[in-house]
């Protein structure tokens, strides 16, 4: 990998189609051109002291704990988590697409406080004012082979990110680290071990999978939110997969199909722990269980890959 664009080297067209950027290195790490491109104004970014961050790897539950985070805040108000869909509720602290589309940055400058903020950034690459600030942060994490999966469909389907080509090539270049946002491994340890340095909330996708509601709590007391036990009930029932996949608030069916395709594959396709072993063959599992015990070697960092 060098200092070049990799990837499909194509951007958006005069009749509005959008087209798979390439990918360029930001001290390390490989985002998508636009963002590499606007980097200083991600990088200088001036968080608020009472900003939420939600940090995920890509594929990692991201919208899922978007819409747990707005019920919670909202206290269970059903009403008020309709007001929009996701990506404006959630404004994505790093993305940056072609104008006359705005920035994550040109959005959250306009948003009123108490902001919550996405985003799948590495730890070393989050802007530093969210540490000076002592700003919250839930991250999420799940394991690799599920994650590898999710990641692959929706790199199928999201036309402004490098075709992931064949699975069978997809699982070493997720394995490298070739894809937006880098290396899972760095992402997981590196946030795992910032955890005790600051304000972070990290949680575990098979966890929630396993106890929504068990899971839902500790993002209340992190929050500093007691709500009843009818209120928890109906954040879970809101919640479920099939209710977020039903839900055109959340599903990211308001895009527009040049930038995500849904014929492709869903957004909310699966959902599930343990889909890995629909995808993966013997071989590809022995290379990746090999590169996992390398890489997670010396760290405590635990993942279930079944539940």
């Amino acid at each position: 990998m060098n200092q070049e664009d990799y990837g499909d080297s194509l951007h958006n067209a005069p009749d509005g189609t959008f087209y798979r950027f390439p990918l360029r290195l930001v001290h390390g790490v490989p985002l998508m051109k636009p963002i590499a491109d606007d980097w200083q104004k991600v990088e200088s970014f001036q968080a608020r002291p009472d900003d939420l961050l939600i940090a995920t790897y890509p594929k990692a539950g991201t919208t899922w704990m978007q819409e747990i985070v707005d019920l919670v805040v909202n206290e269970g108000d059903l009403e008020k988590v309709k007001r929009a869909p996701t990506h404006i509720r959630f404004p994505f602290l790093e993305i940056c697409s072609p104008p006359p589309i705005p920035s994550g940055i040109d959005i959250l400058e306009e948003t009123p406080s108490p902001r919550i903020i996405k985003t799948h950034l590495a730890y070393k690459l989050v802007p530093k004012s969210f540490w000076d600030q002592n700003c919250k942060v839930i991250y999420i994490a799940r394991n690799a082979k599920d994650n590898a999966v999710s990641y692959y469909y929706f790199d199928l389907m999201n036309k402004t990110q490098p075709d992931p080509g064949p699975w069978e090539k997809y699982v070493d270049t997720f394995l490298k680290g070739d894809v937006g946002w880098g290396s899972w491994f760095d992402h997981v340890i590196d946030w795992w071990k910032a955890k005790d340095k600051h304000r972070i909330l990290y949680m575990f996708y098979e966890d929630m999978k396993e106890d929504p509601k068990r899971e839902i709590r500790k993002v209340m007391d992190f929050l500093g939110k007691n709500l009843s036990e009818n209120i928890l009930e109906k954040i879970y029932q809101h919640t479920s997969f099939q209710a977020m996949k039903d839900n055109p608030m959340a599903n990211y069916t308001s895009f527009p199909s040049s930038i995500l395709d849904h014929s492709c594959s869903p957004f909310m396709r699966k959902g599930e722990v343990g889909d890995w072993v629909n995808h993966f063959s013997e071989t590809q599992n022995e290379v990746f269980d090999a590169k996992y015990k390398r890489r997670m070697e010396g760290t405590d960092l635990n993942f279930r890959y079944s539940i």
